[in-house]
């Protein structure tokens, strides 16, 4: 019996770090995507703002005695602090280059990408189905993308390096909370001051710092509370993907994150008018297909894995 409240528990747990990261994750695409459009402001002093407000975040909680920090050492983090930079930078270079249909829908190659390193660098196996569920996927992807009226060749640069930088990311933040036997908090407590660095010594070098268009120049106050509560956002959103990925699987949150997909995609069209031709529409269908048979055929398996540890003796 209490195994199994320990269960409902876990599970409840579970549900409800997913549905905290589908809410702030659709409400970050279209703050971020108002920024740029309507004020303006620089993609990576944005995204600094993100990686310092997430560390205030995380020094406050440990201040709370919400979580224990634990020693670390920098240069097994190198690597991963990197790739959250440009995890960040580049996912949010596409959505300031391209309609947030595009943007949402290029996401969707994440899982694919992820299931093809977890495939030849980790050796792990997935079955058929599974893999030729990729296929719809991938299809529609390059559909919506060829047919986008508002196709920009810099935006897909941006979304392609995005979406390989976001999988290499998403794979090395769990095994790295495994290898070092750390929780989400510990691991995102030492990464994002040092994420937050690499960006500080980066951005004079692509971006103005003072005068017109800088990070210090001359904001309206309405564009300084927008900045902010983007990156106060932006703080829950990285919590709850460390926590879901730590207590779930990279590909757990990106199935996941598909269903934030459709909402995001209805949002764009009607907030910021963003066209859909037939040929796009049949892309996005192509690849709600994909993930829809996917996320049935994973969940079959488990299920299947379930009853066969249940039924041994």
């Amino acid at each position: 019996m209490a195994s199994l409240v320990e269960r409902v528990r876990g599970n409840g747990r579970v549900v409800a770090g997913l549905l905290l990261n589908l809410l702030v994750s659709i409400c970050i695409v279209f703050l971020n995507k108002w920024i740029y459009v309507h004020h303006g402001f620089p993609n990576m002093s944005l995204t600094l703002v993100h990686f310092v407000v997430t560390w205030l975040g995380l020094y406050v909680c440990q201040k709370l005695n919400i979580f224990a920090p634990k020693s670390l050492q920098p240069s097994k983090l190198l690597l991963l602090a990197l790739s959250f930079c440009g995890f960040v930078v580049f996912t949010n270079l596409s959505l300031q280059n391209n309609t947030i249909g595009t943007y949402q829908l290029a996401k969707a190659m994440t899982t694919p990408v992820i299931i093809a390193i977890q495939t030849l660098c980790y050796k792990k196996t997935f079955s058929t189905r599974i893999q030729l569920t990729l296929i719809p996927i991938t299809l529609g992807v390059i559909l919506n993308s060829y047919y986008d009226v508002k196709f920009n060749f810099l935006g897909m640069v941006f979304a392609a390096l995005g979406v390989l930088v976001t999988s290499l990311y998403q794979v090395w933040v769990g095994a790295k909370q495994h290898e070092l036997q750390v929780n989400s908090m510990q691991l995102l407590y030492y990464q994002a001051p040092m994420s937050s660095a690499m960006l500080l010594l980066a951005v004079p070098f692509f971006e103005p710092v003072f005068g017109e268009g800088g990070i210090f120049g001359p904001w309206s106050i309405s564009a300084l509370v927008m900045v902010l509560l983007s990156g106060v956002i932006a703080f829950m959103v990285n919590l709850s993907i460390y926590w879901i990925i730590g207590n779930t699987s990279p590909v757990t949150y990106n199935m996941f994150g598909h269903f934030k997909f459709c909402i995001t995609l209805c949002g764009g069209y009607v907030l910021f008018k963003d066209p859909l031709s037939v040929n796009q529409g049949l892309g996005i269908s192509c690849t709600l297909l994909g993930i829809l048979a996917y996320t049935h055929f994973k969940l079959s398996e488990q299920e299947g894995t379930k009853s066969k540890l249940v039924q041994r003796p």
